[in-house]
């Protein structure tokens, strides 16, 4: 079965059920609108606070832009870059490149130009779809994209560069395209976060685009009555891919334009979301937002609300108990996946299992995992810490164009993730660290997150990234970057005197009060910190606690 298969069996047999919803805080809440195809034009054209498409005018929308491509030439096997912010048009438009049989090479909206030319280069990408906010900078490359054959714009006052899409594709049949697929076609090229280097560009086949959404539904039960609050970027794997399981279920879902605590709680509250997916910066939001009074739940109706799951980064098991304090009803899932196994879903905690918080869990469904050692043997024993690798049906074909990467990382069909992790006596697996942040000092290994999860527990931090910072004696020494809760104050010593509780070798050698950048998928982004913090050598009186 091919994915595009889903999305025509929901506009099949649930034609008028709204299949997704917009919602941008930007606009007036009484500034609403339905998607319909005799002003689709039009609509497209109007920034609206609510949006709606129903699942046969979702299935329309993807045929029109795929036999549109196909009436330009593109053809099976084309590369076909979407660079757009969330918003009603994302996933039309990303189905039809598929339905065209192109691959579809989804960017991230925080690229800068060099990074939207050099990315666009990687993937041989042959079209490119792009919207309002990143005109300038689609305008300041074009000598660069040269081999990109069409340039088609999405909204309003087209640029004198491009062609819109929405207007030429309104005149292109509603029918299905007569493009044949299977399973081992290729489907997309997704690009790595770039939070250990340069984006790597991975491919993907349709055979893992639909076996991920078996693996969502089957960790998250998924039903036609469920509406799923999908906030990340649609660029990334995590969020289209937990997507995927309301695409299987024939579930509403509803893309928020923003992330304010406020907005969460008020759009699950008007939209009657029973699943949301958050990522680690929100939930402290959230939950700060409350300890200072500043929301209130009985302002919201949230009994609906069943499950909130979190993946992309290491979860602090802290602030999943301070959740389940305030959402003691909610059923919660940590979900652990790379896009290079198609995303969240090669191993999984389970809703059932929430007394081992602080575990990313268990191979998840279709998956198998193991724990390696440095000369390749399988660990089993309990606290021993290996190199995670995992296999599954959404393991990625290669780094395209890049054998050497793809060598490196995929072993006889076994994905070796670069993180390090370690098994409990039920098998449970956690995370240690990434491979390539481990910090060696004096000859002793220490796994940043690890320290961060212990920080974490400080009643007056927000956020902290442990690195390795250069130094003349012990090689590195670790280096805590601590943003403090806002109203908060601390001084160097507070924080020594709290870590005294740790063993004195993981005890960070440094504190630097400092924002904490993360990425829009919410992992820090260490090699910025590093490029900060690393420009000097220190010595031994700077950093001795």
């Amino acid at each position: 079965m091919i994915i595009t298969e889903l999305l025509e069996r929901n506009a099949r047999f649930h034609p008028e059920d709204v299949s997704l919803v917009e919602i941008n805080p930007a606009h007036r809440p009484d500034d609403r609108m339905t998607w319909k195809e005799f002003n689709l034009i039009e609509s497209a054209k109007s920034e609206k606070y609510r949006r709606e498409i129903t699942w046969k005018e979702f299935d329309v929308k993807a045929n029109r832009f795929a036999n549109f491509l196909l009436s330009r030439g593109i053809k099976k096997g084309d590369k076909v870059a979407i660079l757009l912010m969330n918003c009603l048009e994302w996933l039309p438009i990303y189905f039809g490149i598929l339905k065209a049989g192109a691959l579809a090479v989804p960017m991230n909206y925080r690229y800068t130009a060099d990074e939207i030319a050099y990315c666009a280069d990687l993937a041989d990408v042959d079209v490119l779809i792009f919207g309002e906010d990143f005109i300038d900078r689609v305008r300041t490359v074009l000598p660069k994209l040269d081999r990109v054959k069409y340039k088609f714009y999405v909204g309003a006052d087209t640029p004198d560069f491009s062609e819109n899409m929405e207007k030429l594709a309104s005149f292109c049949s509603s029918n299905t395209p007569p493009v044949q697929l299977d399973e081992e076609d290729y489907a997309a090229i997704y690009f790595s976060s770039g939070t250990t280097g340069f984006p790597k560009a991975i491919l993907h086949n349709h055979k893992a685009l639909i076996n991920s959404c078996r693996t969502e539904q089957n960790h998250h039960g998924q039903t036609r009555d469920d509406v799923f609050l999908c906030i990340p970027p649609l660029y990334h794997t995590g969020a289209k891919m937990h997507w995927f399981g309301s695409l299987l279920a024939g579930g509403r879902t509803v893309l928020l334009r923003g992330v304010t605590p406020e907005w969460v709680l008020r759009t699950v509250s008007e939209e009657k979301a029973t699943i949301v997916w958050l990522l680690v910066p929100w939930v402290q939001d959230i939950l700060d937002a409350l300890d200072r009074g500043d929301l209130k739940l009985s302002d919201y109706s949230l009994d609906q609300w069943r499950l909130m799951h979190i993946g992309a980064q290491p979860v602090p098991p802290s602030l999943i108990k301070r959740w389940m304090q305030v959402f003691p009803h909610h059923q919660y899932d940590t979900n652990y996946g790379l896009s290079e196994s198609i995303g969240p879903g090669c191993v999984h905690l389970g809703v059932e299992n929430i007394h081992k918080v602080g575990a990313i869990g268990i191979a998840g469904y279709l998956w198998e995992t193991k724990i390696v050692g440095d000369h390749g043997e399988e660990i089993t024993e309990p606290e021993e810490v290996g190199e995670l690798a995992v296999k599954g049906p959404g393991v990625m074909q290669c780094y395209y164009k890049n054998p050497e990467a793809t060598a490196e990382i995929l072993k006889d069909g076994w994905l070796y993730t670069g993180d390090m992790a370690k098994l409990d006596a039920d098998g449970f697996i956690y995370l240690v660290d990434r491979k390539k942040d481990v910090i060696i000092t004096g000859g002793e290994n220490l796994y940043p997150v690890q320290i961060e999860d212990f920080l974490r527990s400080h009643d007056k931090i927000k956020d902290v990234a442990v690195i390795g910072l250069p130094h003349e004696r012990l090689g590195e020494i670790a280096a805590a970057i601590i943003e403090l809760k806002p109203d908060c104050s601390a001084t160097v010593e507070e924080i020594d005197e709290f870590c005294m509780a740790l063993p004195r070798y993981k005890r960070p050698r440094k504190v630097i009060f400092a924002t904490v950048p993360r990425n829009p998928t919410g992992k820090i982004e260490k090699p910025k910190l590093r490029e900060i913090y690393c420009g000097t050598r220190l010595v031994e009186a700077q950093t001795t606690r």
